[in-house]
């Protein structure tokens, strides 16, 4: 994955915090569920604004931390997340000591990651027994009109990594053993003016030409009075996929 790409997230970090959907509760609830009982030293790897912060947050007894490459990204998840400490760093080279945390998650971010050397250092982070969970809110492209909008916005490396053809999930490694995964299938309400500013926060439409972005956001457009969406809400399906792994 293209380094720069995986970076240029804090430029939109305003259209990211407002555009992108916050993980369903159940589902960061599950990925936790292997943690040490009486522990809750967790870090937010990839925290980006703190869509994900924020739901670890509400966890009974959590001591949240949050680690971004882009200060940009972070600057924004402490106005929206208050107090949680947050430091710059990458999954491959985190600023954390040796087994100080009971479980280690990125939402929407594992893609950008060498699997290997993360697993690695995340299992360094990890003490024995605690958990690596990934997570991910993928539109729903069943639902013809969703498929028609990916088309126009072009795809991601989260959607072909984890719903893609053929694909196999994510790919971890040691320290960590069997992967476990689930779903959850649910609908965010969104305007017209969210659904841009969702596509704003798209890698893609972030590195593209200006040319490029007006021509898919005026796509969007063209889709969008066909569906009859003004100022008025339309129903985005979505899965959220959840991955959760045990250090050895």
């Amino acid at each position: 994955m293209s380094t720069d790409r995986a970076t240029s997230f804090g430029a939109e970090a305003a259209n990211y915090e407002a555009g992108r959907p916050d993980y369903p509760f159940e589902a960061v609830a599950w990925m936790l569920e292997r943690m040490p009982h009486g522990t809750r030293r967790i870090a937010d790897v990839g925290a980006g604004t703190g869509k994900l912060t924020r739901v670890l947050a509400q966890a009974p007894d959590a001591e949240v931390v949050a680690v971004d490459p882009d200060p940009e990204m972070l600057a924004a998840l402490r106005r929206s997340v208050p107090g949680i400490p947050t430091f710059q760093g990458s999954a491959e080279r985190m600023p954390l000591p040796d087994a100080s945390a009971d479980a280690v998650v990125l939402g929407q971010a594992w893609h950008w990651v060498e699997p290997v050397a993360a697993s690695a250092e995340i299992g360094r982070v990890v003490r024995a027994g605690g958990v690596l969970g990934l997570i991910w809110n993928i539109r729903d492209e069943r639902t013809d009109w969703v498929r028609r909008l990916t088309d126009i916005m072009h795809s991601s490396p989260a959607e072909n990594l984890v719903n893609g053809p053929g694909t196999e999930g994510p790919r971890i490694e040691a320290p960590f053993g069997q992967v476990e995964t689930e779903r959850w299938e649910w609908t965010r309400s969104m305007t017209r003016t969210q659904l841009h500013q969702m596509a704003l926060s798209r890698s893609y439409l972030i590195s593209a030409p200006a040319e490029e972005r007006e021509e898919i956001l005026r796509q969007m457009d063209r889709l969008f009075d066909e569906l009859g969406v003004a100022d008025g809400m339309i129903e985005l399906p979505y899965v959220t996929h959840a991955f959760r792994a045990v250090r050895d």
